[in-house]
């Protein structure tokens, strides 16, 4: 494997401002190399997203890689200590916004089909690319909807690599084969607003908000199951008043989320928040939005191929994990049995000075060539 050619694709990528939901050319530049590979490349563009699916070969199994190339804003410029979008090396690691999350597993997948290619080129099954611009963003536009185009010429994936950053300590010790659903709610209260002085004459939706705060907070939801841990309830942002220290606020919103397991499906969780405020008397509106479902990919074929070729390029063993956000594995799962996501250490991902060890990346290359190889003998 051309290694050389990793590390500058990688670079090339991570030099296109990328900001979710613009692609930049990303997808039109590797789609250049795909089609010299033989691969049929299909851009699904839907709004202001771009999306990709590149396809070499009729057969089955179809093995599938699919990522992002868009990434999260960079925060405060001055604090990096390298422009983001200049891929810069400094002591064995390459930075800029994208190094882990996820263009340096982009940039593998392309180097290991190519590889692919060149030494089988008339490999059993199928291979194929799927990229979105819309991960980091509302997901509304990207893979889900590339997946539902699939789903209705009933093009099915048998095999899916997702190149997310699962890895914890060193790259290869987590896989990821699952991940838990996200349900988010915004809560108004609702008081009297007045004068702090006379209390008598408001309701402050904040004191009789918090009883019921409480609760929420120490509710133990469930005790999670073999794959999931237990399910948790978070605020994320809360807000009241006028600003004025001398007026009771009319109202207190408040918005938090589920990250749940399959022991408590979303509308019992629904339920129960609603039975807790209304056992505190509050008068209140609650609008709820539905991230994602947990899901569940089975420990098949890919889950064992991928820890065996992991732990023979790491050293490592890898653990099968469902913990983390959420990821368009989420989407996939409606047309491939076998899930599984593996990419770089995940330390400094949406951070300042996001990087990727370059042995590391080298390593991701070959692990997901030998896959290949492994699927489709």
């Amino acid at each position: 494997m051309p290694e050389a050619d990793v590390l500058q694709l990688a670079q090339e990528l991570i030099s296109r401002r990328s900001v979710t939901p613009d692609d930049a050319g990303c997808q039109e530049l590797i789609a250049k190399r795909l089609e010299a590979a033989g691969f049929g490349c299909e851009p699904m563009n839907f709004g202001a997203v771009t999306n990709l699916w590149a396809r070499r070969g009729t057969g089955r199994p179809l093995v599938c890689f699919a990522g992002h190339t868009d990434v999260v804003p960079t925060g405060p410029l001055a604090e990096w200590h390298s422009d983001p979008f200049v891929p810069t090396i400094r002591e064995g690691r390459l930075y800029g916004r994208g190094a882990a999350d996820m263009k340096s597993s982009i940039a593998a997948f392309v180097v290991a089909l190519e590889s692919f290619v060149a030494e089988r080129p008339r490999h059993s099954g199928s291979i194929a690319l799927l990229l979105t611009s819309d991960e980091e963003g509302p997901a509304l536009d990207g893979t889900v909807r590339v997946v539902e185009t699939l789903k209705s010429r009933n093009e099915r994936i048998d095999y899916c690599i997702v190149g997310e950053p699962t890895s914890v300590d060193a790259l290869g010790d987590m896989l990821k084969n699952g991940r838990r659903g996200s349900l988010s709610g915004k809560l108004v209260v609702r008081g009297i607003q007045g004068h702090v002085a006379y209390p008598q004459l408001a309701r402050n939706p904040v004191h009789q908000l918090a009883p019921a705060l409480a609760e929420l907070a120490k509710t133990q939801w469930d005790k999670g199951n073999e794959e999931f841990p237990p399910t948790t309830w978070q605020v994320s942002n809360i807000h009241a008043g006028t600003g004025a220290a001398n007026v009771i606020p009319g109202a207190v919103e408040v918005e938090f989320n589920f990250r749940f397991s399959t022991e408590s499906p979303a509308a019992a969780l629904k339920d129960r928040v609603n039975a807790i405020l209304k056992k505190h008397g509050l008068e209140y509106s609650l609008e709820w939005t539905l991230g994602a479902k947990p899901f569940l990919s089975k420990r098949g074929k890919l889950a064992q191929i991928l820890m065996e070729v992991g732990k023979r390029h790491t050293g490592h063993s890898a653990e099968l994990s469902t913990t983390g956000g959420t990821s368009d594995a989420r989407f996939i799962i409606d047309i491939c049995p076998e899930v599984i996501e593996l990419g770089p250490v995940n330390a400094s991902i949406h951070k300042l000075d996001e990087n990727i060890q370059l042995g590391e990346l080298k390593k991701l290359a070959r692990i997901y060539l030998d896959t290949l190889r492994a699927l489709l003998p």
